[in-house]
């Protein structure tokens, strides 16, 4: 089966090479531009996605923020998340991912192999 990885994040640009990639190795896209629009696709989507992988830092709504609502939502809260930021995080950003049982952050700009690795290995789980 075919597997689905939702993409967030604020840049179009980034967004559009993430996804082209992902379907290029073999997985259905879903995006979206911020983190209201991912909620809302999220709750109409029939077929959750296997992974969502959500931008830090987004105008609006943090990903932190878009993580904590889905953490908080019963239909959403056992999905896979993984942070795309292009901070190193601390101990207290760590914490915070340990917390919101985030599986990966992964540094931008991606290294394309380690990045499509991570995201094979974050699906096996």
């Amino acid at each position: 089966m075919v597997k689905t990885v939702m993409v967030i994040d604020d840049e179009p640009d980034l967004r559009e090479m993430l996804g082209v990639l992902l379907k290029s190795n073999g997985y259905n896209v879903v995006s979206a531009a911020n983190g209201k629009d991912a909620l809302k696709t999220l709750k109409k989507l029939d077929q959750k996605p296997d992974l969502v992988m959500v931008d830090m830092f987004m105008p609006e709504m943090s990903g932190r923020e878009v993580c904590e609502k889905i953490r908080n939502d019963e239909n959403l809260k056992d999905l896979k998340l993984a942070f795309l930021t292009v901070a190193a995080f601390g101990e207290y950003g760590k914490q915070m991912l340990k917390e919101l049982d985030v599986l990966d952050y992964i540094l931008k700009p991606y290294d394309i192999d380690d990045l499509i690795r991570r995201i094979n290995k974050m699906l096996e789980t």
